[in-house]
């Protein structure tokens, strides 16, 4: 093994430097804010085992997108996994963060086995772990092989991003870290797992079949969907926020799933613009989901819960953290003028032009995926509207709710940092979009300077024929003029001063009160019976008499069936009990048994090593 290299050698291209922004934008906001958000929780041994768990977890994510060495990456990519177990499993008194644990930490391992087997292939090749050398050895990787390495690369990292049916891990992970952890682990570590499928996919393996962009395009088709119609049946903050994460996932993969597409269709600009779309969608997601985990971590710590059906009327006594968790649900729901609607517009924009310029069979694959797209952003909107309107408004449906107070100055100002960056990304796209397409090209290798790309603060276009603008600065202004205008008129409306205000007609019913809101379970039901063939609901029902003509109460539940856990995962875990069970068998007890294990096991290693 005179050939083994496993040197501490960096690198800081820009793909590297993207990521370690990526990192930055979310990791120093949510560091502030666990200032405040820690503080009485906790005591304060455990306050300075938190942070020490925090820088480790952010340096080792530094690690992981800088380092040049594919075995010095499987250690720092360990390492960043152990610990953002300890981080999940920090509330370890509840055994909910202890099971949630669980199945991070073995859903991680199952992703780091292929990921291992996948390097180990490629080192096969190239005698070495040093990045250049592991190209330069994939060029003479047989197209089988490197099939097979794709396969196991792709699933290896989808596993850490939480591409369906991989994403077990994270409605149980996320909601139980604490919020900051949660930002950072929703908004940078499951982008982390992005890094490596461009890195050891595209520029390591390089693109060399069309199937493989095809099977990250349904793949990320399935997750957007998946994700966002389980997020709409969420009543829990972060679990909702969570599924969210899986929806994003699949938005970004469409962007670099589309990229290679284009790149096997020998399609540069439009390979260049499908990755800065990816990119895009990945960096306004680290913003906008790490806002929403932020203020959805000062409403936990304000109330003592995250069942939103157990809130209302925050907005009257948390005024600042509603209009953040407003602005990140506009951003995330795809709305203009904020960064979420130009990332995904620019995906549809990668779509449609590649329809145009593809055969039939490709305008209608990529037709579907803009369909899917457009899909799940009326959904997310929709799931948004439920997630602020049963949160915020209307009246408080417990005391906890009517007691609470505005957060700390620490979570405030983290939350209006990233407030603000995601109305900047959002009004200046093109100053982004230039600096993406410099890391889109080194991806690709892909000269850029020559590409005609139309970019401006006010409007892009990916190229002057088959041209589709956009101009948010001037949407935020044709916005801003219109709600002036309303408000002018509102205001100088003539009469408005003889106006009489009294209570909102009731229907003559003489006490209005929080049962008779409008609850997320109610606002939820005409999705749930629309998608009931993939959601199986059931429900419960009781009635407490204190007559026979008397009901005292009552209660009503409704559920969905976790298909994916149910159908998948629960026979797969039942297996390897039922297998497990018939091991047991083979332990008798007897020294002279386990000697003969031995032999025959050193046996079989002597006749395969000499066949």
């Amino acid at each position: 093994m005179g050939y083994f290299n496993a040197s501490m050698s960096f690198s800081f291209d820009y793909l590297s430097l993207f990521f370690l922004a990526v990192i930055a934008v979310v990791s120093v906001p949510s560091a502030v804010y666990s200032v405040g958000y820690l503080k009485g929780e906790y005591p304060r041994a455990k306050i300075i085992f938190a942070w020490f768990l925090l820088v480790m977890f952010i340096l080792a994510m530094v690690l992981v997108v800088t380092v040049s060495n594919a075995f010095v990456f499987l250690i720092v990519w360990e390492t960043m996994s152990l610990v953002s177990y300890f981080l999940v499993t920090f509330d370890n008194e509840q055994e909910k963060s202890l099971r949630a644990g669980i199945i991070y930490i073995v859903m991680t391992h199952v992703g780091t086995a292929l990921i291992t087997a996948a390097i180990l292939t490629m080192f096969q090749y190239s005698h070495s772990f040093d990045f250049a050398a592991l190209k330069s050895g994939c060029q003479i990787m047989p197209e089988n092989t490197k099939n097979f390495v794709f396969i196991l690369l792709f699933f290896g990292f989808g596993a850490k991003a939480g591409v369906v049916p991989l994403h077990i891990w994270l409605p149980y992970a996320h909601p139980q870290a604490p919020s900051h952890v949660s930002g950072i682990m929703s908004g940078v570590m499951i982008k982390i797992a992005i890094y490596g499928i461009l890195r050891f996919v595209i520029c390591i393996l390089g693109v060399t079949a069309m199937w493989w962009g095809n099977m990250i395009l349904i793949i990320a088709s399935i997750s957007c969907v998946v994700g966002v119609m389980y997020a709409l049946m969420e009543h829990d903050i972060k679990k909702l926020l969570a599924y969210h994460s899986v929806e994003n996932i699949g938005i970004i993969l469409l962007g670099i799933g589309a990229g290679m597409v284009f790149l096997k269709m020998d399609l540069p600009v439009l390979a260049v613009f499908a990755f800065c779309a990816g990119l895009y969608h990945l960096i306004n997601h680290a913003i906008f989901k790490g806002l929403l985990f932020l203020c959805a971590g000062s409403v936990y710590k304000a109330t003592g819960t995250r069942d939103i059906e157990k809130l209302g009327g925050l907005i009257k006594v948390m005024p600042r953290t509603a209009l953040f968790f407003l602005i990140g649900s506009i951003a995330i729901s795809g709305l203009p003028p904020l960064n979420g609607f130009v990332s995904e517009w620019l995906t549809l924009q990668a779509f449609f032009l590649g329809a145009l310029a593809g055969t039939a069979g490709t305008k209608i694959f990529m037709g579907l995926c803009a369909a899917v797209l457009a899909l799940t952003g009326g959904l997310a909107a929709a799931c948004f509207a439920k997630a602020f309107g049963v949160t915020f408004l209307a009246m408080p449906r417990s005391a906890r709710a009517a007691n609470a107070k505005e957060v700390s100055l620490s979570m405030k100002s983290a939350m209006f940092f990233l407030s603000l960056l995601t109305v900047i990304f959002g009004l200046f796209p093109a100053v982004i979009m230039k600096i993406l397409v410099k890391v889109s090209g080194e991806i690709t290798g892909i000269d850029t300077a020559a590409m005609s790309f139309s970019l401006n603060n006010f409007s892009l276009a990916p190229q002057p024929a088959n041209r589709a603008c956009l101009s948010n600065p001037l949407l935020a202004l044709i916005l801003i003029f219109f709600c002036g205008l309303a408000a002018a008129v509102y205001y100088l409306l003539p009469g408005r001063r003889n106006t009489v205000k009294n209570r909102t007609w009731d229907c003559g019913y003489y006490k209005l009160d929080s049962r008779n809101e409008y609850t997320a379970t109610a606002f939820s039901k005409p999705f749930r019976a629309a998608f009931s063939f993939f959601f199986l609901p059931y429900r419960k029902t009781e009635k407490i008499r204190e007559s026979f003509y008397h009901v005292k109460y009552f209660k009503y539940e409704t559920f969905t069936t976790p298909i994916f856990k149910q159908y998948i995962y629960d026979p797969i875990v039942n297996a390897i009990f039922m297998a497990a069970g018939y091991m047991r068998r083979i332990q008798r007890g007897s020294i002279h048994l386990y000697i003969a294990y031995i032999f025959i096991t050193l046996l079989g290693l002597i006749i395969f090593y000499r066949g």
